[in-house]
C-alpha cells in the first residue's frame, strides 16, 4: 500500500528546508529551526505539517516580513519545467509551508505578498494563499488577476482560474466570489481559448464549481462559448459540464447535443458476481434496445447507490459511452464496478440499486449484493 501523502513532509524535508534557506540567509537558525518544525510533525496530517513548518518559518526568518519574504524568494529552486503538471509527483508541494507563510502574514504587504505569489504558482501554486487576499482586498486582487491572465508564464494563467473556483478543494470558501460569480467569468473569458491545457483544464474545473451554485450561469456561458467553438474549447465545455451530466441536467444535455428522452428499453442486465466482497469488483453488462423509427444520439452513464456507514445509500455515476443508436437496433455495454477501499469512497454491505442513466433518464437496472 502506498505511504500517505501526508508523510512527504517528514523530519528529512524539514532539514532540506533549513540548508536551503541558510544557503542565501547564513543567520538562519537552522538547528532551532528544525527542532521546532519537527516537534509533533508525525502527529499531524497534509495541511497540518504544512501549517507546523511555516509557524516554525514564522519563528526563525527575520521579524521584518518583506525582509523573511526576501529570504525565501531567494532560496526558491527552479520554476516548474514544463506547462503541464503531469507527473511532478508530491515535489511541489514543497513550497506548501511557503504559501501559507505568505497566507497568514502577508495580508499587511499586499503588493509584496503578490509578487511573492506569483514567484510561488511557477513552482508549486498559490490557489490557497490567494484566497485569503481576494477576501481582503478583491478588487486590487482581480486586477492583478487580470494581469496575470495575460502572462507568458501557463502556470500564471492557471493561477487566474484556480484561486477563484468557488468551491476549490482543501480551501475555505470566499462570501465575495459566491456573491460575485459573474466577476469570476470575467476573468474565464480571457482563459477560455488558452493555449495551455493545463489552463483551458482549470477554466473547466471553475465553471463545474460555478454548475453546483449557479447552474443558469454555467449554462448561459458554456452555450455561448459552443457556438462556432474550436475543439479544444469544446473539450473544456464538456469537462466543464460533467457534474451537471451527472445529474441530468436537462439543458446541459442539450447544450451537448443530447436533448430529450431516449426512447429505449433496457434489456440482458447482468451482474458478475452478484455478490461481491468488499475490496473486490463487480461486472455489469446489458443491452440497449431503439424503440423509434429515428437514429438517437445518447449518453450512457451508470449510477451505482453505495452503501454508507448509516445503512443509507448514496449515488456515484461513472461515465460509460456516447452511441450513435440506429433505428430499431440495440446496443451492448459492459462496465467493472470496483468495490476497493478508497480514501474517499469505503464500501460497506448491503444491497446497492444501480441505474442506467440515458440522456439523463434513469432506467432501473436491478442491483448487486457487497458482503464483507
Amino acid at each position: 500500500m502506498a505511504e500517505p501523502l501526508k508523510t512527504f513532509f517528514s523530519a528529512s524535508l524539514v532539514k532540506r528546508l533549513a540548508a536551503d534557506i541558510r544557503k542565501v540567509h547564513p543567520a538562519f537558525p537552522d538547528k532551532d529551526f528544525v527542532k521546532q518544525a519537527s516537534a509533533g510533525l508525525e502527529e499531524l496530517e497534509l495541511l497540518g505539517r504544512g501549517k507546523h513548518i511555516a509557524a516554525a518559518l514564522g519563528a526563525h526568518l527575520p521579524p521584518s516580513y518583506p525582509k523573511a519574504v526576501k529570504v525565501l524568494l531567494a532560496s526558491l529552486g527552479p520554476e516548474h519545467a514544463t506547462d503541464e503538471l503531469v507527473g511532478a509527483g508530491m515535489a511541489p508541494f514543497y513550497y506548501l509551508p511557503h504559501v501559507i507563510f505568505v497566507a497568514e502574514r502577508g495580508l499587511s504587504h499586499f503588493d509584496l505578498s503578490l509578487r511573492a505569489q506569483y514567484e510561488l504558482t511557477k513552482r508549486f501554486s498559490a490557489e490557497f494563499s490567494m484566497r485569503a487576499y481576494i477576501a481582503h482586498d478583491p478588487e486590487i486582487t482581480f486586477e492583478m488577476l487580470s494581469k496575470w491572465s495575460q502572462d507568458p508564464n501557463a502556470h500564471v494563467r492557471r493561477l487566474v482560474s484556480e484561486c477563484t473556483r468557488l468551491r476549490l478543494p482543501w480551501a475555505e470558501r470566499v462570501a465575495w466570489l459566491d456573491a460575485n460569480p459573474e466577476r469570476v467569468l470575467e476573468l474565464l473569458e480571457l482563459l477560455k481559448d488558452d493555449p495551455a491545457s493545463v489552463v483551458r483544464r482549470s477554466v473547466a474545473n471553475n465553471l463545474n464549481d460555478l454548475g453546483k451554485v449557479r447552474l443558469d450561469l454555467l449554462v448561459k456561458t458554456c452555450a455561448r462559448w459552443a457556438k462556432g467553438a474550436p475543439a479544444e474549447r469544446k473539450a473544456l465545455i464538456e469537462h466543464a459540464l460533467r457534474s451537471a451530466v451527472k445529474r441530468g441536467e436537462p439543458a446541459v444535455l442539450e447544450i451537448l447535443g443530447y436533448a430529450g428522452q431516449a426512447l429505449v428499453a433496457l434489456e440482458a442486465v447482468r451482474f458478475d458476481p452478484e455478490r461481491v466482497t468488499v475490496g473486490k469488483s463487480v461486472s455489469v453488462s446489458f443491452a440497449l434496445r431503439s424503440q423509434t423509427q429515428k437514429a438517437q444520439s445518447l449518453l450512457v452513464d451508470l449510477a451505482v447507490h453505495f452503501v454508507k456507514a448509516n445503512g443509507k445509500t448514496a449515488p456515484k455515476v461513472f461515465k460509460l459511452k456516447r452511441v450513435e443508436l440506429p433505428a430499431k437496433a440495440s446496443v451492448e455495454l459492459k462496465t467493472t464496478v470496483s468495490l476497493a477501499v478508497h480514501t474517499t469512497r469505503k464500501p460497506y454491505p448491503g444491497e446497492h440499486r444501480v441505474e442506467v442513466v440515458v440522456n439523463g433518464q434513469r432506467l432501473r437496472a436491478g442491483s448487486f449484493y457487497v458482503k464483507d
